[in-house]
């Protein structure tokens, strides 16, 4: 296996550098028409601004701004971060030991870099409070869940883990609050086909074969609400969102099933009541069954449970 080239920036807030790749059969000039033509989030005065401050390098060092292209090498750079609106929530840690970082995200809060979201995220937050440069997710929570998300720190212990969540050899539960329908027959698994499509924000059930599996548990109820435990065999885009609103139940606060409300990504009240509440699973190390569970709960339950007091 090829090994990864190092970048010869240093990590900027929790971050590696961009690295851009000069394709072989480029016909640009220097580096600078390259990049004007091809990096198109980026003005060309802030790369010549960019190239002025020594923040375009290559393995050597600093590129001038008239450095020539060559093809197959790579160039590096900082991205300027975006805009964010700080996400007020704490991130518990539930365990940590040398190889693992187990935490409970909360709600509205992204696991990894994407888009608009760079240092609110829990990767970014964490690589920098915790000062562990090298941490890395073994799987990923929605932005609008909260709940346990398994991060590793040892580097070289990061495929062992990463491959138990890709072939599925991690247990996990969730909860979720929704309307208690008491003409549903539960438990019941749930299978559906589900399709995401990219650029789009929703997923959608449609005919074929099943893709998407989850067991669908009623824990208790009162007070018309129900907790529900949903099980995933399988893990496709909004899965246990489309499952609980195909049962006729959709889970409360979802903005997207059965209808898009267009939340402004700076609103943070009712969010969705949605829990990744447990991850079991054999650890690849050790050979032992770990279980986390998690420390949070679902607003919209347990402020039913205050407003009812004791039964």
């Amino acid at each position: 296996m090829r090994r990864r080239q190092q970048p010869p920036l240093a990590k900027r807030h929790g971050l590696d550098p961009a690295r851009i790749r000069m394709p072989e059969d480029g016909t640009w000039r220097t580096v600078r028409e390259f990049l004007t033509a091809t990096e198109f989030r980026i003005p060309p005065h802030r790369i010549d601004a960019m190239f002025d401050a020594d923040e375009i390098v290559d393995m050597a060092g600093p590129l001038p701004l008239d450095a020539p292209y060559v093809p197959g090498e790579a160039v590096w750079f900082h991205r300027d971060l975006p805009s964010e609106t700080v996400v007020p929530f704490d991130i518990s840690i539930v365990y940590r030991d040398d190889a693992l970082l187990v935490i409970d995200k909360p709600h509205f809060l992204p696991t990894i870099p994407r888009g608009g979201h760079i240092l609110q995220t829990a990767l970014v937050r964490l690589r920098l409070e915790l000062d562990l440069p090298q941490l890395v997710p073994a799987h990923r929570l929605d932005r609008v869940t909260a709940g346990l998300v398994l991060f590793v720190i040892d580097p070289t212990l990061r495929g062992a883990y990463q491959t138990l969540f890709q072939d599925r050899q991690v247990r996990k539960e969730y909860e979720a609050v929704a309307l208690h329908d008491p003409t549903l027959t539960l438990p019941t698994v749930v299978r559906s086909r589900i399709v995401s499509e990219k650029g789009q924000f929703t997923a959608h059930q449609v005919d074929g074969e099943p893709n998407a599996h989850t067991t669908v548990e009623l824990l208790e109820h009162r007070d018309g609400l129900g907790r529900y435990r949903l099980t995933p065999l399988t893990g496709r885009t909004h899965q246990l969102r489309l499952h609980m609103n195909s049962l006729g139940v959709p889970i409360l606060g979802d903005d997207l099933y059965p209808t898009a409300t267009g939340r402004a990504v700076d609103d943070f009240t009712n969010p969705l009541q949605l829990l990744s509440s447990a991850i079991e699973f054999t650890d690849p190390i050790s050979k032992a069954v770990r279980r986390f569970e998690t420390g949070l709960s679902l607003e919209r339950w347990t402020e039913g449970a205050r407003r009812s007091g004791p039964l």
